[in-house]
């Protein structure tokens, strides 16, 4: 395309054009010759019949403790508030743990539910009514034992900055089914952000359109989607389809597919701005299915705008809620991933509203039924068979209380260290095989004894439910084929737990 007067001065006052003129561009060019130069690979081959075609993940960020949640281990309860023995202490690494801890019983009373007999918490009664619905697998392990590298390694495969998310490798290999909404949805909740920031759910070095589009509850769905005051519709068609002229004669000079990445998000935005107000209206759904979710149109928790949200958790807080029901209406509209990250289950029982005995049942309460409600809810819709909902956290709690602040059980700081070897996650729909538990720790849930499953296996299960080759599915960067599940060969698909 050839630049018009018009054009050439428009192009003289970009940012753009600014950063080239003062050299950056003659540094990414010395910077791309060390590193080399991304580039797409072929679309993916299908690993198979794909079970899923869309995917719900929950994110309990900061680790729930298995042991009040699906993990039962009566010999706890035997040994509680004695010494932890030596096998428990001997040649590891533990985040806040000094000396000798010791051992905590589990909290809360167990029960076995359903027909398949699920051992679950007296926490969890609205997850207990679903439990033969669920997948639970109770050996989960990583490498990783601090909240932000844990969370990146869960999400992206890799415990530094930098790598793809989950959701964006998805994207990039099936796209979404509505052009007029993005691929990939993020919801958050808790009040906070995760530890391990948004680069969760960023793109890395793929193309920045295959990044995760945060959405929220209050106010505008989408920062900065709006038009300014002002500007009607056809002015802001008219600005984008003369920005798409610039960027189309910046990726003629420059060759940069990044500059048609920026078109297609402009792009997507303006059809985004009549789409997503109506996907995110839950008012429309009906009373009953409200209910069922434990969902409030409009309603916002007081801890979402706090500093510190935890000493304000309440267990009718609808904000979790309100985004499960969001969750299920994305999906039909055609969304493919949608992550929902609930923020405040770090339960170290070191300072208030981090503790086991008190805020661990407030989370509970707040995500308990809105999470059953929305197996139900897909399930009555025909679509939990080709839905996937993972739940989990990016690693467990420790079988031992913590001491690093006060060693003797006080009511409302009763709390366990992180814990990386053994913790439970479960998956339900989307093929999986429901009513089944997998795997098994030992007496103390220290440690996987059977069947062990580690984070690159869920990450190389889900990619292949959805009909992606998880060890074929790459994207060439830096020289080498990269994957979500790593450059090893290690990782498996669990198919013990598929249909």
């Amino acid at each position: 395309m050839t630049l018009t007067p018009e054009l050439w001065i428009q192009r003289q006052l970009t940012r753009r054009h600014l950063l080239g003129g003062m050299g950056l561009g003659i540094g990414a060019m010395a910077l791309r010759s060390f590193e080399g130069v991304a580039r797409a690979e072929t679309k993916p081959s299908v690993a198979g019949s794909t079970r899923a075609k869309r995917i719900i993940y929950l994110h309990m960020a900061g680790a729930p403790s298995q042991f009040e949640t699906f993990e039962n281990k009566p010999e706890l309860a035997k040994l509680h508030l004695q010494d932890a023995p030596p096998s428990f202490l001997e040649g590891k690494r533990f985040a806040f743990i000094r000396g000798v801890p010791k051992v905590l019983a589990g909290q809360f009373r167990f029960g076995k539910h359903g027909q398949s007999g699920q051992e679950m918490s007296e926490l969890l009664p609205h997850l207990s009514g679903v439990a033969d619905k669920l997948c639970v697998l109770r050996g989960v392990h990583t490498d990783q034992f601090n909240h932000a590298p844990a969370q990146l390694f869960v999400q992206t495969g890799s415990a530094r900055l930098g790598s793809p998310s989950m959701g964006s490798w998805v994207t990039y290999g099936l796209g979404s089914t509505n052009t007029d909404l993005p691929g990939f949805v993020v919801l958050l909740s808790g009040g906070k952000t995760p530890d391990g920031g948004k680069s969760l759910w960023g793109s890395g070095f793929l193309p920045s359109v295959y990044q995760g589009v945060q959405c929220r509850t209050e106010g505008d769905p989408v920062l900065y989607l709006g038009d300014p005051e002002g500007m009607s519709r056809g002015m802001r068609r008219r600005m984008l389809d003369a920005l798409a002229e610039m960027n189309a004669a910046e990726h003629a000079r420059s060759r940069d597919p990044e500059t048609l990445t920026r078109v297609e998000q402009y792009e997507l935005a303006y059809r985004m701005q009549v789409a997503v107000p109506e996907v995110m209206d839950i008012s429309k759904e009906p009373k009953h299915v409200l209910e069922m979710y434990g969902a409030v149109p409009g309603g916002r928790a007081e801890a979402e705008a706090q500093s510190d949200p935890r000493a304000f958790y309440r267990g009718g807080d609808p904000t979790f809620a309100n985004n499960c029901v969001l969750a299920r209406r994305l999906l039909e509209a055609g969304v493919r991933f949608v992550q929902l990250y609930d923020w405040g289950w770090d339960h170290h029982g070191s300072s208030p509203g981090e503790s086991i005995d008190e805020t661990l049942p407030i989370k509970c309460h707040q995500t308990d039924r809105a999470i059953a409600g929305l197996l139900r809810d897909l399930e009555q819709r025909g679509m939990l068979e080709d839905t996937l909902v993972v739940w989990g956290g990016e690693f467990g709690r420790t079988p031992m209380m913590q001491n690093n602040v006060r060693s003797e059980l006080k009511k409302g700081f009763v709390g366990r260290d992180h814990h990386p070897h053994a913790f439970t996650l479960w998956m339900a729909g989307g093929g999986v095989r429901p009513g089944i538990s997998f795997g098994k720790t030992d007496e103390f849930g220290y440690y996987p004894v059977e069947n062990p499953v580690s984070l690159r296996d869920i990450q190389a299960t889900i990619l292949h439910q959805l009909g992606l080759d998880p060890f074929r599915f790459s994207y060439a960067f830096q020289g080498l084929d990269q994957r979500l599940i790593g450059p090893a060969e290690d990782p498996r698909v669990l198919r013990e737990i598929l249909l």
